[in-house]
């Protein structure tokens, strides 16, 4: 007899669940795809007011989506950038505060070779919460150079990685068509195929856009294979230097016509897989999509237009990037196509509200830097930010030419603040009519100067670094 109660149990529960299926209240999970393009200026799309460049794509995702303007990632150059939106922390705590270069200059910076396989990772958070994960593309969290013996991708939560000269595992090193290397190669793609480990393709520099987009597909279809939600990084090494873009855009091969043409080939690569997405009934009804850059303008190359600064330094144009956020099942109709100026959102906030959204738990015992911000990007409301940010300039980048760049930096609420580490060289801001950075305000709000200072003092104070501060003086290199 209770035997069959439990077997009526069984039965009544499986019909129960079918009937909430097919009506949809049996929710799956949401993939994530999250798109960082390697030195793209806040000025560098459409949709952010460029007239120039040619990113009609780009600009229809956002035009679908939502668009943030207030979202900084929290380094003014790659790596640590990238070790932020990995590990939802300060890159700072991981000994990453410039890009990772070869043993020697590492050390000289007082930097690591590599992020340390024990920092938090989102991707493997989701792994354990039942998604495919993969790595496309541009890496720089170790490997390279001279250095080989660092983890590979796939360990710190991927089932599949490939990526280029600055990552270990399956990667394409370049050759170049319109630059004078020796043997077609800049030496670095050579010496990444002596340190070995991974399988190594070698393939033109104009088509890697192309080759991580068809790789990101093929990611998707491997996950749909095993029936899983997808977390995929798709990180394109565009429009980083060396500049290369396919023959029909080159034009004059002046330092514009590259950059205009990668961000053409650029945008018609990121069409074909946002289409991908958008006909596929499945996909399009279930998938995030992220789009944003790792850092501010190379100033050889391109610009962060009304904002003050480059990549490498605190001012707003060297981490203030643009943010396009499009998800069709959570956006609502009246939000899609819209602005959100009053979020202030960050990358070491991702790694929690993509934990959020796809029901992982964050790990225990870890102090995240960053909050989540799934009612900013589900539409759901103008978010505002309960926690300051804070920034370390590079190490090695003191400024162009004569230049003194502080050495930190806060924002909290409109206002930010930069000074030295000796808490000279103080500059304040008030963004909100001011995004310019144009009117030091230090000397008229001393007060609230006053306020931000020692907060950031008390942060630099306090914060577990994993750095060499003797390697920093104020303002330069020793």
């Amino acid at each position: 007899m209770e035997i069959r109660k439990r077997n009526l149990f069984r039965t009544a529960f499986i019909a129960l669940f079918v009937i909430l299926s097919v009506n949809g209240f049996a929710k799956k999970k949401t993939n994530i795809l999250f798109i960082f393009i390697d030195d793209m200026g806040y000025a560098d799309l459409g949709c952010f007011g460029n007239t120039k460049v040619h990113t009609p794509n780009i600009d229809q995702l956002a035009e679908e989506g939502i668009l943030f303007t207030q979202f900084y990632v929290n380094a003014p150059i790659c790596s640590p950038s990238r070790v932020a939106v990995t590990t939802g922390q300060f890159p700072s705590r991981w000994g990453i505060t410039s890009y990772i270069n070869g043993s020697k200059p590492n050390k000289e910076r007082g930097m690591k070779n590599y992020l340390s396989e024990e920092a938090p990772s989102v991707a493997r958070n989701l792994q354990k919460a039942g998604y495919y994960t993969a790595h496309i593309g541009k890496w720089h969290m170790g490997g390279g150079r001279d250095i080989g013996n660092v983890p590979y991708i796939t360990e710190y939560g991927f089932d599949e990685s490939v990526t280029q000269f600055e990552g270990i595992g399956e990667r394409y090193l370049a050759t170049y068509e319109t630059f004078d290397y020796k043997d077609g190669t800049r030496g670095l793609e050579k010496q990444s195929e002596k340190l070995g480990k991974g399988e190594i393709h070698w393939a033109k520099r104009e088509d890697f856009t192309q080759i991580f987009v068809d790789r990101t597909i093929l990611a998707i279809e491997n996950a749909q294979k095993e029936n899983k939600p997808f977390y995929i990084n798709l990180w394109p090494d565009d429009i980083h230097t060396p500049l290369e873009p396919p023959l029909h855009l080159r034009g004059d091969l002046s330092m514009q016509a590259r950059f205009f043409g990668v961000m053409q080939e650029m945008d018609t690569h990121m069409g074909r897989l946002f289409d991908y997405i958008r006909n596929n009934k499945e996909l399009k009804e279930n998938t995030l999509v992220v789009f944003t850059s790792d850092n501010g303008p190379d100033k050889a190359v391109n610009n962060a237009g009304i904002l003050r600064g480059y990549k490498t330094n605190l001012y707003e144009g060297g981490f203030r990037e643009p943010f396009i956020a499009w998800w069709p099942k959570r956006i609502p109709k009246n939000k899609v196509g819209t602005k959100n100026t009053k979020t202030v959102m960050a990358g070491i906030d991702l790694s929690l509200t993509f934990m959020e959204i796809a029901g992982a738990e964050p790990d225990k015992g870890v102090e995240y830097d960053g909050e989540s911000m799934l009612s900013a990007i589900s539409g759901k409301e103008q978010q505002k930010r309960s926690k300051s940010l804070f920034w370390i300039r590079p190490p090695d980048r003191p400024g162009y030419g004569t230049d003194n760049d502080p050495d930190l930096a806060i924002r909290k609420g409109d206002y930010k603040l930069l000074m030295d580490f000796d808490g000279s060289n103080v500059q304040l801001y008030n963004l909100e009519t001011d995004i310019g950075e144009t009117k030091n305000l230090k000397d008229v709000q001393i007060e609230k100067a006053a306020e931000l200072k020692e907060e950031l003092a008390n942060w630099f104070k306090n914060y577990p670094h994993d750095i060499d501060l003797d390697k920093y003086t104020f303002g330069s290199l020793k």
